[in-house]
């Protein structure tokens, strides 16, 4: 089911950030042109998986063109089920007190009392419909927009033109072999943006990594033309709040020089590169790199490690 965004935004987002429609829809034009939607027909986007950077992204997504009904419909699909426990309910309803703004719109839709409820173990609050009023279950600390949720992967990619790979690399290869089946019929070749950080072994033929934009390949039959990778070395809560960061996102010219356009925001730039598998594997491995570094470094001045320590 397709939850309900009621409403019009409010020329200030939940993330502070003014609305400004100026330049804004002729970007949603232009990204129509080339993917060759008529009038009428809104350009869809689905973000796939609902962890903290996936949910943020296609919250930015929505604050920037969710008011364009007639031309953009985005929503994010996560799966259904996953409840709440008492202890992050009590914390989230912490988290709602503090912030006015969060409080003052939860009343306007009348969604305050299931945390007020919750609050008390009298109902069992589950991930999905938090995410429908703004709350990641992987980020309680920040609120972001009310976003469209679907639980049904069929209705949320079949007729989908941009899908954002919101998933652990552990999970892209299972469900995007999923997805395929709901694509058997499609006469238009969807874009896949891979926000996946992270990287799988094969060892059959010869032992060899493989990044989420090849799984996707693999899984769909999706050209590898047609698949993107974003990523940059940034926090999705600080992205939400407006602290300034940059991404590359990486692949064919074609989709990457308008897809670049169309993401940057003035605190959230975004760079292009054709180097897709460099980056996805920078990417997947910078926590390993970063960890080699500093063990090297200490290694070298083991007495500044003992102050540190200290």
């Amino acid at each position: 089911m397709v939850s309900s965004l009621a409403g019009n935004h409010d020329s200030v987002h939940s993330n502070g950030s003014l609305h400004n429609s100026h330049g804004v829809e002729e970007k949603i034009d232009e990204l129509r042109r080339l993917l060759g939607k008529s009038e009428g027909d809104p350009l869809k986007i689905v973000g796939v998986g609902a962890g903290a950077w996936g949910s943020v992204f296609v919250a930015l997504l929505q604050d920037s063109y969710g008011s364009f009904r007639d031309k953009v419909q985005i929503r994010i699909w996560r799966r259904p089920g996953r409840s709440v426990d008492r202890s992050t309910a009590e914390h989230l309803f912490e988290v709602i007190n503090s912030r006015e703004d969060v409080l003052r719109r939860l009343i306007r839709r009348c969604a305050y009392l299931k945390y007020v409820e919750a609050r008390l173990g009298d109902r069992t609050l589950f991930a999905d419909e938090i995410l429908k009023d703004g709350f990641c279950l992987n980020m309680i600390d920040t609120p972001l927009c009310p976003m469209k949720v679907v639980t049904n992967l069929q209705e949320a990619v079949w007729d989908a033109d941009i899908v954002v790979n919101g998933l652990p690399s552990t999970e892209t290869s299972i469900v995007f072999e999923e997805i395929s089946r709901y694509w058997k019929e499609r006469l238009t070749t969807p874009i896949i943006i891979s926000l996946a950080k992270g990287i799988e072994a094969e060892l059959d033929p010869e032992p060899r990594i493989i990044t989420p934009t090849q799984m996707i390949t693999r899984a769909t039959g999706v050209p590898i033309e047609n698949i993107l990778y974003l990523g940059g070395p940034n926090i999705a809560s600080e992205i939400y709040n407006k602290e300034y960061a940059n991404a590359r996102i990486c692949g064919a010219e074609k989709w990457r020089k308008p897809l670049a356009k169309f993401l940057r925001q003035p605190h959230f730039i975004v760079w292009d590169n054709s180097d897709l598998v460099t980056h996805e594997v920078m990417g997947g491995l910078k926590n390993v790199y970063a960890i080699g570094a500093g063990m090297d470094f200490f290694s070298r001045f083991p007495l500044l490690f003992l102050l540190m320590a200290l």
